[in-house]
């Protein structure tokens, strides 16, 4: 169950890194915070860039660095705790993007963000009877 897991998070986030970069990038758009776009050198779009190929390496390092799984897995969930911010911001400031295109909806996807987390964490550790 953990390696069919893992590995529909990888595929999950190279997915998701690839529409950073292509057709989905206005959408991203919408969840960086203005923050973000305040304190660093860089605009919406450059951070959207950024994150998407982030998004991919880790899908790779999911499937292609077998032997740092549980690093991988440990920095991706750090990830998702990193661009929470995001959605919060996406939710408070009212920016519609991917059908969040109402209050509800952009707060119940908040409730999603610990599923990846606790996801990207539990599918990369070694089962205890494994070790």
């Amino acid at each position: 169950m953990r390696t069919a897991l893992r590995w529909l998070l990888a595929g999950g986030m190279i997915f998701a890194g690839v529409s950073h970069l292509f057709w989905a990038r206005r959408d991203f758009q919408a969840q960086v915070p203005d923050l973000v776009v305040d304190r660093l050198p860089i605009d919406r779009d450059g951070v959207v860039v950024a994150s998407g190929a982030v998004e991919a390496l880790f899908g790779a390092a999911l499937l292609g660095l077998p032997r740092e799984r549980e690093r991988v897995g440990a920095l991706l969930a750090a990830f998702f705790v990193a661009v929470f911010p995001g959605n919060v911001d996406q939710w408070r400031k009212q920016r519609s993007a991917f059908g969040l295109d109402t209050d509800r909806r952009r707060f119940v996807r908040l409730f999603f963000q610990p599923v990846l987390v606790a996801w990207a964490w539990w599918s990369t550790r070694q089962p205890r009877d494994a070790a």
